[in-house]
């Protein structure tokens, strides 16, 4: 007769516990899918979990990577540091050290120099066919319309007038005034430049003898010339050596001034007017400077102009 086949568990043999004496034997656990915690079978991959460690591994990584970037952007910066006063005077020192500034008579001369004009005057010639210069002068305007003070010699008898700008426009003009007891004369320019500028004018009553002035104007035509001194007097007189003019309440200075500066201004340091010249004292017959110059106080200038007192 055939034996019946005979099937091997799939479950592991158990091996019987030994016999504990009084002690029930334990029921045999059931057999179950589940693996025990933490063991895995064999062959079997890593879950979730570890991803995630691997995952913040590398987060941490680019954390400090950054970090670590932004520390030495940090270092290699450059550091703003505050400026101090010991900054500032060593930069004022070394820009003098290296620097030439213009002069207080060369600042003067700059800003008086869009105020001042070329005043010429003309007439006929002894035959009268001709016409030929009788006076060469300076003039300085007042009002930004093309009103000229200048002194009455230069334009007097002259059949025609013309005043020449700072920008070289040149054009005719009108004696609208005079005041021949100052040797001054008001002049109305025809045409004006679009940009033309009027002189400061500065009160004579805080001039002092020894104050730095600067003449400006056209000494024998050539010009604009400036040439600098200082106030040698005041309340002086003159007489020209015709005896045809007798001037008062003048200021002496001792600036350079030649025949053509006539009717220029005499101006402070800072660049403001405070008389217009109008003669140079010379015995000799060469009428030239020797170091004596005479100027009419702005405030008679200004009278003539019926500009207010100041």
């Amino acid at each position: 007769m055939p034996r019946p086949a005979v099937y091997s568990s799939s479950r592991p043999t158990r091996r019987p516990a030994p016999a504990m004496a009084d002690t029930p034997a334990a029921p045999a656990p059931q057999a179950s899918d589940t693996q025990p915690t933490g063991e895995l079978p064999s062959g079997a991959t890593a879950g979730p979990q570890p991803r995630r460690q691997l995952q913040a591994l590398w987060a941490m990584v680019l954390v400090l990577s950054a970090l670590l970037v932004a520390s030495l952007w940090q270092q290699q910066r450059p550091t703003t540091r505050k400026i101090t006063q010991d900054d500032i005077d060593a930069a004022v020192l070394r820009t003098l050290q290296t620097t030439t500034p213009p002069s207080a008579a060369a600042r003067a001369a700059e800003s008086i120099a869009p105020s001042v004009v070329r005043v010429v005057g003309y007439g006929r010639s002894k035959n009268g066919k001709e016409e030929v210069e009788r006076g060469v002068g300076t003039g300085v305007v007042i009002v930004d319309k093309g009103t000229i003070l200048t002194n009455l010699h230069v334009v007097l008898g002259s059949d025609r007038i013309t005043v020449t700008f700072h920008d070289g426009m040149e054009t005719t003009a009108s004696i609208t005034g005079a005041q021949p007891e100052n040797d001054l004369a008001v002049l109305q320019a025809h045409k004006v430049p679009d940009d033309l500028e009027a002189a400061a004018l500065r009160s004579t009553q805080d001039l002092r003898p020894g104050d730095h002035v600067v003449a400006v104007g056209f000494p024998f035509g050539i010009g604009p010339s400036a040439s600098a001194g200082v106030v040698s007097g005041l309340k002086r007189e003159f007489t020209s050596p015709e005896g045809k003019r007798q001037l008062s309440n003048l200021i002496q200075f001792d600036a350079a001034a030649n025949p053509g500066n006539s009717g220029g201004p005499l101006v402070t340091l800072d660049g403001e007017v405070v008389g217009i010249v109008t003669a140079i004292l010379n015995p000799t017959p060469a009428r030239t400077f020797i170091g004596i110059g005479f100027a009419v106080p702005i405030e008679n200038a200004a009278s003539a102009v019926s500009m207010p007192p100041f």
